[in-house]
């Protein structure tokens, strides 16, 4: 299946759009343990694309493609977001690199893409980078979920 360079560049940039802008408008509103743990769960269903045997990698890329995303990408994102109490709430704070680590992130995995996808079929590629994607996203949620358990039991119960 061929798909034209312009589209891929394209439908790239318009879903780096959507991540960004998306950000933003969850950056205005309080940090909740669901709006931490969702996400993550939410992605997990798309290891069902591996059901499809298009979609198989060899377990070592799958587990190497994880690892890359929890260590060496996540770290970026761990180090430019941070939870701080205001009032009653916790709200997420981003440094200003954030967004440029966000797009780094994105034009890193577009290139790599063109690599792999010499190498491996359109699915496999994009089954690796889901791997990696998750990985990455795992790991930032998961010490989120813990930086925002220590705010919350720090907090006064709220009494009505």
């Amino acid at each position: 299946m061929y798909i034209p360079l312009s589209y891929s560049v394209v439908g790239s940039l318009a879903g780096l759009a959507g991540v960004l802008v998306w950000r933003v408008r969850e950056g205005r509103t309080a940090v909740t343990a669901k709006k931490i743990l969702f996400p993550p769960l939410g992605m997990a269903t798309g290891f069902s694309m591996f059901i499809v045997p298009a979609f198989h990698v060899p377990w070592e890329w799958a587990i190497g493609a994880f690892l890359i995303g929890a260590i060496v990408l996540a770290y970026p994102l761990l180090l430019t977001s941070t939870l701080e109490r205001t009032g009653e709430v916790i709200m997420m704070k981003r440094s200003g690199a954030f967004f440029s680590v966000v797009i780094v992130l994105a034009a890193i995995r577009y290139l790599a893409r063109g690599y792999f996808d010499s190498i491996l079929s359109i699915e496999q590629t994009g089954g690796l980078f889901f791997i990696l994607a998750f990985g990455m996203i795992l790991r930032w949620r998961m010490d989120m979920f813990r930086k925002y358990r220590e705010l919350t039991a720090r907090m006064p119960a709220f009494s009505s």
